[in-house]
């Protein structure tokens, strides 16, 4: 792994950060097979010792790999490129880009538009310092008038100045973030599933322990910033993820 680290080339005078250039790199290696599954990587101080980066920056570049499922931590064995998987095409699109292509007449409702402090888990989530000021997002979306969904969102602020309520009920996040100059890239997402609260049943017209889909994601644009953290909960009654996959 040494002779792979170290030929990594680094730009420092490049807009892009340092941690998502090594990540690249480190990406296309795992992708080409230069980089095999299950091959051990050194550990953090030593690749940073290498590169002669910070060890936060190295670490950070491993981390996003680990949320991509392109790496694995173990415990006592480190960090191994992950086995190969089923790879699965994804669009990075939004659910009212979902619900539009499937003539599904997405409507919002916008229960909270404000402006917060990044602190705990979505500070960690937004790679962002306590208490910076980030957008909170709260919509309930509609399809065919019926409530789906509860999307909860958190935002850097300033990443879209024009995102105003009225823009919320008449088009999805990810086309206001593009409209803005943002390049949605890659995100990481994990999909999961738990029984509805009954506040969460009254919002979404269920009953308290229906069923519900769960999705967390973090959103990078294409300088490697995260620039979206989402907490969506669905109602598996109405709704299904779908996944085409090809065997390679």
């Amino acid at each position: 792994m040494s002779s792979s680290v170290s030929s990594i080339p680094i730009d420092r005078t490049s807009p892009v950060p340092l941690y998502f250039q090594i990540a690249q790199h480190l990406e296309r290696a795992i992708e080409s097979g230069e980089l095999a599954p299950g091959a051990q990587l050194e550990n953090e101080v030593h690749l940073a010792a290498q590169l002669g980066l910070s060890r936060p920056t190295m670490r950070r570049a491993m981390q996003y790999l680990v949320d991509r499922g392109l790496l694995v931590r173990k415990r006592g064995i480190g960090t191994q490129v992950a086995q190969s998987k089923v790879k699965r095409p994804l669009e990075l699109s939004s659910l009212w880009d979902d619900l539009v292509s499937s003539g599904q007449q997405p409507t919002t409702e916008v229960i909270a538009n404000e402006s917060s402090s990044a602190v705990g888990e979505v500070a960690h989530k937004l790679t962002l310092p306590e208490g910076t000021p980030i957008v909170v997002l709260e919509r309930l979306r509609y399809a065919r008038g019926e409530p789906l969904a509860r999307l909860r969102n958190y935002l850097p602020a300033g990443l879209v100045p024009a995102l105003t309520t009225g823009a919320l009920q008449q088009q999805g996040l990810y086309k206001l973030l593009r409209a803005s100059g943002v390049t949605l890239h890659a995100a990481a997402q994990t999909i999961g599933a738990r029984a509805a609260t009954q506040a969460e049943a009254r919002l979404l017209g269920e009953t308290k322990g229906a069923a519900l889909l769960t999705m967390e994601r973090i959103t990078y644009d294409d300088r490697g910033q995260v620039v979206e953290y989402g907490t969506h909960i669905y109602r598996a009654s109405r709704y299904f993820f779908e996944l085409s996959l090809l065997a390679h």
